[in-house]
């Protein structure tokens, strides 16, 4: 019943609807960065620099969008992010056809900051229903992501010589398409602008919530969570075609990874509400460092495909986990402060993931990369443990 009262909200069905249509550009993008990177470097070891700049822009982006969706509104913020995308594919189109890897970089900035804007939509989903309901909501419109997942790489596969001679050009057309037509479902959406605090209340709030152990383990899960799933996802191409495989097959693994990421937002809020946010939370992260032991264990394709869709479960119980724990734990004059705060981590670790990751997989190799994800969130869960000692010791 209470599934039902959240898709007959007719924000809610505006928002899930744009979510699903607006993140079937996440996979090409994805797929594109590494595979036209490789294309274009002037260097290998450049190859992901397209995706990370994809990241950093995540970064920059991530509290300057927050703070504008609390002034303009969340609808206003996710076109903001639609206009950034199409304009972002139309350069990386550009790019492809001058041969010029600096605009394709450019580019990828542009679609990350258009990602950043559409990140918040998690958080619009719990906004938009009664708070028993918020982790339902949330895990819900996580959910619509699964057919993105399966949408995306083949839109990439159907498109990408689209523009022959011009290999991946229809590619990055489709993502300016996807962008465009992600746009219509907003119209049906109408979230009242929320009442805005003074500047410097909203900070010293934020910093305030910041030293909440709830809202601190939250924010370092999620951060945790998204770094190191970049760090093994992105460099995962350029992996197997070293490895011999083709494009086509880094592209199911990178499509089935992502139906993993989301396939699990089916039952995660149900779990939630069962166990808890934090449990949750922290089992993702454990499930994170299986999959890095077994992306370490060899370079079949069954290596491949097993690692990245069991770092897609850890990264939706851990991401899913840490966003409701993080949602429960903000009064609403806090949410648009720490909230970009919050993505802010998240796109850090990611950034500093996705630049690293490049290096080490042309330096170290495939093996040493998974290695040092698994002891990274090894590291993670000794610190968590720590600290929740020490909130009960308080």
């Amino acid at each position: 019943m209470s599934v039902l009262s959240i898709l007959k909200n007719r924000n809610f069905a505006g928002l899930i609807a744009a979510n699903t249509i607006l993140g079937s550009a996440f996979p090409i993008q994805m797929i594109l960065g590494a595979l036209a990177g490789l294309m274009l470097a002037p260097l290998p070891v450049l190859a992901t620099l397209p995706a990370s700049v994809q990241t950093l822009a995540g970064l920059l982006a991530a509290a300057p969008i927050s703070i504008l969706m609390g002034r303009i509104g969340r609808r206003a913020g996710f076109a903001l992010g639609g206009v950034l995308t199409l304009v972002g594919a139309v350069a990386a189109v550009l790019a492809l056809y001058i041969d010029n890897f600096a605009l394709l970089c450019a580019a990828h900035f542009l679609m990350g900051a258009g990602w950043s804007a559409f990140q918040y939509f998690r958080f619009a989903a719990g906004e938009v229903v009664a708070a028993p309901l918020r982790p339902v909501a949330i895990s819900l419109m996580l959910t619509s992501l699964l057919v993105a997942a399966l949408v995306g790489p083949q839109l990439f596969i159907v498109a990408r010589d689209a523009l022959a001679p011009v290999p991946f050009a229809g590619a990055y057309g489709v993502i300016g398409l996807v962008a465009l037509v992600g746009l219509v479902p907003l119209l049906a959406v109408n979230i009242p602008l929320p009442e805005r605090a003074p500047v410097t209340a909203g900070r010293f709030s934020a910093l305030a919530a910041l030293q909440r152990g709830p809202v601190r383990r939250a924010v370092g899960i999620g951060a945790v969570s998204q770094g190191i799933m970049a760090f093994l996802m992105v460099p995962t191409p350029i992996a197997m075609i070293a490895c011999g495989f083709s494009d086509v097959t880094a592209s199911d693994v990178i499509r089935w990874h992502i139906v993993a990421m989301f396939a699990p937002s089916f039952f995660t809020g149900f779990l939630i509400q069962r166990f808890g946010a934090q449990r949750i939370a922290v089992s993702g992260l454990v499930i994170i460092v299986a999959a890095a032991g077994f992306a370490a264990s060899g370079i079949e394709a069954v290596h491949f495909y097993g690692a990245l869709m069991v770092l897609g479960v850890g990264w939706n119980f851990g991401f899913i986990g840490a966003t409701a724990l993080l949602a429960d734990a903000l009064a609403d004059e806090e949410k648009a402060a720490v909230q970009g705060i919050n993505d802010t981590c998240i796109a850090l670790a990611s950034t500093l993931a996705s630049f690293a990751a490049g290096a080490v997989v042309a330096g170290l190799g495939w093996t040493i990369l998974a290695l040092g994800a698994g002891a990274v969130v090894c590291l993670a869960l000794v610190l968590l443990a720590l600290d929740r000692q020490a909130a009960v010791r308080a």
